[in-house]
């Protein structure tokens, strides 16, 4: 895999990482609160988003791509985050096929043992050793239990780690497209931390991130939504100059004295 590809793709890659990301742990999520009222997990839901190697579903081309990026990137002060991202995106996809096998044992063979040991045909050899066969089997609800926990602490520490990450990437015009056209999407996964995440990466002014998904989305040929981006980026850095403007700011001044007045 050359690396003049490598370096074509960095910025799809970032783009894409934080798109599967919030895909990923928006469906995770959800699965998981059915877990809690029910106490059990799908197999079918984690062979969908995990697939074969034949045929990789999201989390799996998710741990992909988050090696292609963190490992090619160039060392910087933000790399050790890109690291820890890379390690945990990993243990969320080895959990995840942990969670599928635990899902798939109390799928197929939970019901058939519980069923065997109903049945009054069975001898007491039988009976005592499907018995201690069936416990081990009930065991897998307690990892289920612990595999669910990592796995939810695991993605509100992935959250974390992009707010300090992604201000490396503040000039990627796809990243602020995703985080323009998908902010639905963004807000529902990081809930109370999407405006901190949106403010770390443009420090300057959200204006900018406007200002870079319009140009991403005039160079895709999406003329009306560009406009409407550009209309919101106009708007903000209007906004902010009156507010850095002097005139604000002694009107300001000039009104918090006739209040105390």
């Amino acid at each position: 895999m050359s690396k003049s590809w490598l370096k074509s793709k960095h910025d799809s890659f970032v783009r894409d990482v934080l798109r599967d990301f919030c895909q990923i742990a928006s469906a995770l999520e959800n699965h998981f609160s059915d877990y809690d009222a029910s106490g059990s997990v799908s197999f079918h839901f984690f062979d969908d988003i995990l697939g074969r190697q034949n045929s990789k579903g999201l989390l799996w081309r998710l741990k992909d791509t988050s090696h292609l990026l963190f490992r090619n990137e160039e060392q910087t002060s933000f790399a050790v985050f890109g690291e820890y991202l890379d390690w945990a995106l990993g243990y969320i996809f080895h959990e995840c096929i942990k969670l599928k096998e635990d899902a798939y044992q109390q799928m197929n063979y939970k019901p058939r043992f519980r069923q065997l040991q109903q049945s009054e045909a069975l001898t007491p050899e039988e009976q005592h050793i499907g018995s201690e066969l069936y416990a081990v089997i009930k065991q897998t609800s307690e990892s289920i239990e612990r595999e669910v926990r990592r796995i939810r602490f695991i993605i509100f520490h992935c959250k974390r780690l992009f707010i300090l990450y992604l201000p490396l990437h503040h000039e990627n015009p796809l990243l602020a497209r995703f985080l323009y056209a998908q902010s639905d999407l963004v807000h529902s996964v990081f809930k109370g931390y999407a405006e901190e995440l949106t403010h770390a990466i443009y420090a300057g002014g959200v204006h900018h991130m406007y200002a870079l998904a319009a140009q991403s989305l005039e160079e895709g040929g999406w003329v009306d939504e560009a406009l409407k981006a550009r209309q919101l980026e106009q708007s903000l850095a209007a906004q902010k100059t009156l507010d850095l403007s002097p005139g604000a700011a002694t009107f300001s001044h000039q009104k918090s004295r006739s209040a105390q007045s």
